[in-house]
């Protein structure tokens, strides 16, 4: 398994860290992927090259025999550390960087490198990365985007508008597991169909509406494919799930040089882990399914058997930009699909501007109350 994937010739490796670099072949500095051009250019002189990956869309794993099969080579291997601190020294500069938990790419503090772990994507104890969905956002328009957000919080303190000052703003390519699945299920039930009657007399007569309840059984196929579950901790689930859909179409074989110079980070739940959130949304498209199939005016669900005929996976890494702002010791984020454009967070709320909208409401109902008398 830790083989698939193969390493661009263009990649330093440190041997004595564990960590990948991409140094300019022109004049010594740092390669990046450039989101607008989808590929890599050097910042400092200008020079590109085209991104080495393999051709083709990723593929799906089959579930069940893969789990086995990683579980025996994890029992046999020790796994890299994805938790806590994880120090190493910068070749260019010398200086310390930190990885902190699952971040796998990040910049040297002192000289900006991008510097990449080397010892987790293909690491025979971890799972590795199946395809990326590069960044499509640039930094420009995302910094439009998320302007246009913050401007639209009414009631947010004029400190935390001041984000471009105070907040932080990186690109990160978080981790995902999506999920592929044939189910055929059988199902037993009740159909119900309303109708209306009158019933009582005189000033308590009324219309009031009945059901006639029949049997119902049959059967129904759901494929699913792509069912996304983020494999990250410390982040607002809610929020990052209202990002989707995400465009799986453009998902491509993974290389890492996707990732030269921006974050990025592994699995925090891996596979199995994250299986029961994408199952939960797939159990409850099928009792949807279902209750169309049954049709009639309301439905009633007395037994459901789901056959699971096929179940497979991809790890795939998808592209977030992430605003983070401290307001008052609190951490607020915001977050933009990377492909879509899409924005959702949190942001405190003004006290002052609450209680001002407020008392204008007030004194609105009140002058309205003073006209109509």
């Amino acid at each position: 398994m830790n083989n698939e994937h193969q390493r661009s010739d263009r990649a330093m490796l440190h041997q004595t860290e564990l960590t990948r670099t991409y140094p300019c072949a022109a004049c010594g500095g740092q390669l990046e992927f450039d989101i607008s051009g989808q590929q890599l250019r050097c910042p400092f002189c200008g020079a590109i090259a085209a991104v080495a990956a393999p051709d083709g869309r990723p593929r799906a794993r089959e579930f069940h025999s893969t789990m086995n099969e990683w579980r025996a080579l994890a029992a046999n291997s020790a796994g890299p550390q994805v938790t806590g601190e994880w120090e190493v020294v910068c070749q260019s500069c010398g200086g310390h960087t930190t990885f902190t938990g699952s971040l796998t790419a990040t910049r040297c503090p002192y000289c900006t490198t991008p510097i990449q772990r080397d010892d987790v994507h293909n690491a025979p104890a971890r799972l590795p990365v199946d395809g990326v969905v590069p960044f499509a956002v640039d930094e420009k328009r995302g910094r439009e985007l998320v302007e246009r957000w913050v401007r639209g919080r009414w009631f947010a303190p004029s400190e935390f508008k001041a984000y471009k000052r105070i907040g932080s703003f990186a690109s990160v390519y978080t981790a995902y597991f999506t999920y592929d699945a044939d189910t055929h299920t059988r199902y037993r039930g009740e159909r119900g169909e309303e109708y209306r009657v009158q019933v009582g007399s005189g000033d308590n007569k009324r219309t009031v509406t009945k059901v006639r309840w029949h049997r119902a059984s049959g059967e129904v196929r759901n494929d699913f494919v792509d069912v996304p579950v983020l494999a990250n901790d410390g982040l607002d689930r809610d929020k990052i799930r209202e990002l989707e859909p995400w465009p799986m179409d453009q998902a491509r074989q993974y290389s890492p040089e996707y990732v030269a110079g921006h974050l990025c980070r592994t699995y925090d739940r891996d596979a199995e882990q994250s299986l029961p959130e994408a199952r939960e949304w797939m159990e409850r498209s099928i009792r949807s399914a279902v209750e169309r199939d049954i049709g009639g005016d309301r439905q009633r669900i007395h037994h459901l058997d789901t056959a699971w005929n096929r179940l497979a996976y991809k790890h795939l890494l998808l592209p977030i930009w992430l605003l983070t702002v401290i307001y008052a010791n609190k951490p607020f984020q915001v977050y933009i699909n990377g492909i879509t454009g899409e924005v959702h967070g949190e942001r405190p709320w003004s006290k002052i501007k609450v209680a001002v909208a407020v008392l204008f409401a007030l004194a609105v109902i009140a002058g309205m109350i003073v006209l109509l008398r």
